[in-house]
């Protein structure tokens, strides 16, 4: 069975203790050093000690990240974590860009096709 990028998953090549901020980092976009002062505030302060057990439950609980995703670029990276956050607002945009990159290879068509008594002067210079 292969992973989902949808899921959560333990980030322990980038984590400092089990590698719980670096995947919610991960997951959401948000840089880990904000993830990982915003826990430190939350389990302290807001919940009164039940953070740090949420913590390491989390960190027992969750899976590890698989090995393949490692080795995406950043842009893939940036997608998921989209897709993650707003899965309809990213089906919008991969339309768009495809409704964008239509046009515009439509224009080059229309550009090429036309009579274009330059172009085809320029064309038959370069034979």
């Amino acid at each position: 069975m292969t992973p989902r990028r949808t899921r959560f998953y333990l980030d322990k090549r980038n984590g400092k203790v089990m590698g719980v901020c670096a995947g919610i980092a991960d997951y959401t976009g948000i840089d880990v050093t904000f993830v990982r002062v915003g826990v430190l505030l939350l389990s302290m302060f807001a919940t009164g000690g039940i953070g740090f057990v949420a913590y390491f439950l989390v960190g027992w609980l969750a899976d590890e990240q698989p090995r393949e995703f490692e080795y995406e670029d950043r842009e893939d990276r940036k997608f998921w974590q989209k897709v993650r956050a707003r899965p309809s607002h990213s089906v919008r945009d991969v339309r768009a860009s495809f409704r964008d990159i239509d046009r515009r290879l439509a224009d080059v068509e229309t550009h090429v096709t036309s009579q274009n008594r330059r172009l085809a002067d320029e064309i038959d210079a370069l034979r």
